[in-house]
Parts: C-alpha cells; structure tokens; sequence
C-alpha cells in the first residue's frame, strides 16, 4: 500500500476547521472564526522537509524570522531591511493608537515601513515589540534582572546529556500577558506558539510545539517549516541527524474570509517535500546565519492570497490597563 502524503496531515486538520468548526467571534476585532481544540500532527524530517506544498509557502520570509527569534531581536527592523513585512502590521497597530492621542503624525503603513528602513531613530522609537518570542528566548528577564538564554541553554543541555527530559524553551511570561502584566507592561502581540521541547530519541533531535492558537490557512503553514528548520539547526549544532516535529495545538482555526481559498487548497493534490541543505558548518547558536540554509526541489501549487487579521492578545476592554 502505498504510503499516505504526510501533508495530508495538515489538510485533514484544515477540513475539520471548515467542516466541523465551532463559531466564535474576536472580542476585540469581531471577527468571526471556527474553531476546534486539540490536534496533533507529526513529520518525520528524514522523510523530506515540510515546506507544505498545496500552496507556495514563503521560505524566505521563514528564514528570516526563525533568525530574528535566534538571534533574540524584538524590533521588526532588521524585518524590514531584509524585505520581510510578515510583522509590520503589529507596530504600525501601536503606532496609530499613538496618532489617535495626538502623539504622533499620521502615516500610511507604506510610509511608516519606509521610515522604519530609513531612520534607525524612528525605529528604535516604533519598531520594537517588546516581551516576544526573540526576547523570551535568548533574554528572558528573571527577577533578579538577568538575561536568561533559553535557547543555548538546551542546546548545551543536550550537549551534555543527550538523555534528558527538561529541555524547554517558553515564550509564555504571565508577568507581561493581559491582565496579568503591572500598567504599562503588558505585551502588545499575542504568544500564540508558546513553549516547545526539545528530546534526543534513536540519537535524532525532536521536536514537539505546543500552539495554543493557530490561524490554520495562513499561520500554521508558515510555523510548520519554522520549528522543522529550528529542529534540523539545533541537530546540525550539535552534530546528529534531526529527527520528528510533532505540533501539537489548542485553538486551531479559520477566519471566516477565508473560507474560499481553504476550499481552493482542500481540492489540491500534495506534491513531493523539499529537502534543505546547509552550506556552512555552526557548532554554536550564535554561528547560525539565514544564508546557510539553502532550499532545495521545492515544487508547490501556486500561491493563494488571503487577508491578515490582527485579531487576539490585548484587550482594553477585557484587560483593563495591563498595557
């Protein structure tokens, strides 16, 4: 018998979100989801990369950002500089608020992108998304006002025992989530893939996410080849094959405007993986750099468009003053 696409995986996930999915609607934004609770998909690296093929997925765009979150960044310049605007719409979210009390002048998203670029002052004032992923994992501020590196910490914790169990890394820090975090403190963007573990088994390097809320047609696809790369990295650091990825998800769901092209996806046929390939030898968390990698036989379905909904995290009415 002929072995099932291991794409197939995710698309079964897509159709119970179109199929089956529960209606809720954003507090803050109003926009309609269907949503279900609890999934769990698996690949196996050596089986090829999962860069899913149904659509085009935009590599560079991933590569970029797994290094901005390797490399501990939180402002969205170095984003920007590289052509990637997956991230511009959450500072330029804050940015109005801002123009709307009056303490900024008023800039088209294009304008303030460009300004971002132009002028490191402006965007050392308004690039910065503070207490996110790049922070948490190479910065995470203990009480005592250290920087705690999350993501070396495993790294050599592996190193030296590759039998071990407690190597996590999270981006979940209560001190600054919604309600939760002191006035003026909270953060603006909402952790969705919040904590992953890392586990040596038959001497390959896994990797299990869990992603307490997941845009299935636009997000998840992306965060898929995401944590495949940090896998297939962290086993090239420490020099061992990489292993499974498994995601394991909470909320995992569709926006209502994006039923159309769910359905345009759902009635295409998975082509074969990719491979990627490293052209550099790193040995070090640090050592790593976005042009090492290199993507190799990528064959995907065209691509198919959809809006980004800036929806979830902070909420004043919900939240009170947390921000």
């Amino acid at each position: 018998m002929e072995k099932r696409h291991p794409e197939y995986q995710y698309l079964d996930l897509l159709r119970e979100t179109l199929e089956q999915g529960e209606e809720q609607v954003d507090k803050g934004t109003g926009v309609k989801t269907y949503s279900r609770f609890g999934g769990q998909i698996r690949f196996d690296l050596a089986d090829g990369f999962p860069l899913l093929t149904t659509k085009k997925v935009y590599w560079k765009g991933v590569v970029h950002e797994l290094y901005w979150f390797m490399s501990g960044q939180t402002n969205i310049k170095y984003l920007v500089d590289n052509n990637v605007h997956i991230w511009d719409d959450y500072p330029y979210k804050i940015y109005k608020e801002k123009v709307a009390r009056g303490e900024e002048a008023e800039l088209s998203k294009d304008e303030f992108i460009a300004k971002i670029g132009a002028d490191p002052d402006f965007a050392t004032a308004h690039g910065e998304l503070p207490h996110i992923y790049g922070e948490h994992w190479r910065k995470w501020i203990a009480r005592d006002g250290r920087r705690v590196d999350q993501l070396t910490w495993v790294v050599e914790e592996l190193r030296k025992d590759p039998d071990a169990h407690n190597t996590l890394v999270t981006s979940w820090n209560p001190e600054y989530m919604y309600s939760m975090a002191r006035p003026g403190e909270g953060a603006r963007f909402p952790i969705c893939h919040n904590i992953y573990q890392l586990n040596v088994k038959r001497g390959r390097v896994c990797l299990q996410l869990y992603q307490r809320s997941a845009d299935m047609f636009l997000g998840v696809p992306f965060n898929i080849a995401s944590y495949s790369l940090l896998t297939a990295i962290i086993a090239k650091i420490l020099g061992r094959e990489a292993g499974e990825f498994v995601h394991t998800f909470g909320d995992f769901h569709m926006y209502e405007n994006h039923r159309a092209q769910i359905e345009e996806e759902l009635a295409r046929e998975p082509r074969p993986f990719p491979a990627i390939r490293f052209t550099h030898d790193f040995s070090t968390v640090d050592e790593f750099k976005p042009e090492y990698v290199e993507l190799e036989g990528y064959d995907p379905h065209p691509p198919i468009k959809a809006e980004l909904t800036v929806a979830g995290g902070y909420n004043k009415k919900l939240h009170g003053a947390g921000v």
